[in-house]
């Protein structure tokens, strides 16, 4: 228990290539997943949800019909506005726990690591490099960030501007695109296939940039592979398969 608390879910926190437990990382995404079924929720609401808001008292039959035979009320209706408040500070912890665990003193600060490492204690421990994982958390940074400019897109407007000293973003108008939002769909995926197959896109995402040699960074793990070792073993099984082939009988041939 000790081991936990001093060394979350890393091996060893002095290693010069830090390695996490992969199984703590899985849990830890099953419960971050809540945050973007949560934001899916309110994007559904918001999107295909009632946009307005009928007083009651106000309902009155006018007597009267539309040509297909229904009737016509007459009310006092009010456009439904949206308070993304709630959403933003779910946005946000959602943005410190991508971004704690990328080094180890601020893992410290996490609720959700120190969680997920207790509930990991138990289970088979499986080490993986942090370096494509830091990668991978970066990526869903950007996607959270992109989120959360777009449900406050006056609030980013309005710093921005005063950091010019002039006007450079509108503030009574949203100036994203509305695809952004949909990046709430995609982190679901990401986080689904990492909590529950153990599948990292971005850490794929990050080998492919290494392999096209636009990253420099390489994968810890393939960096202590021992190709003399490796070297040797092939070259004792050519050997062994030469000295087996020598000392087969040859086939008899008649005169």
């Amino acid at each position: 228990m000790w081991q936990i608390f001093k060394n979350l879910w890393f091996r060893d926190t002095h290693e010069d290539a830090l390695f996490i437990n992969d199984t703590a990382v899985r849990i830890r995404a099953g419960i971050l997943l809540f945050i973007p079924l949560y934001m899916g929720l309110t994007l559904w609401s918001a999107i295909f949800g009632g946009h307005w808001i009928v007083d009651g008292d106000s309902l009155h039959d006018t007597l009267d019909t539309d040509f297909d035979g229904n009737i016509i009320y007459s009310a006092h209706v009010i456009r439904r506005t949206w308070d993304y408040t709630i959403q933003t500070w779910v946005l946000l912890y959602g943005l410190f726990e991508l971004l704690a665990g990328m080094f180890v003193w601020s893992s410290r600060l996490s609720p959700l690591i120190l969680l997920s490492s207790l509930l990991a204690a138990r289970q088979p421990k499986v080490w993986r490099p942090l370096a494509p994982k830091r990668f991978a958390w970066a990526l869903g940074s950007v996607f959270i960030t992109l989120c959360l400019i777009f449900f406050n897109p006056d609030t980013f407007a309005d710093w921005v501007n005063k950091l010019a000293g002039h006007q450079l973003l509108p503030e009574t108008q949203q100036y994203l695109s509305y695809w952004i939002p949909t990046l709430v769909f995609v982190c679901i995926g990401f986080m689904w296939l990492e909590a529950v197959l153990g599948f990292c896109v971005g850490c794929k995402i990050h080998w492919l940039l290494v392999k096209l040699h636009i990253l420099k960074e390489h994968c810890e793990t393939c960096n202590n592979l021992d190709w003399e070792a490796i070297a040797h073993r092939k070259a004792e099984r050519d050997a062994q398969n030469a000295s087996a082939r020598t000392t087969q009988p040859t086939p008899r041939t008649d005169p």
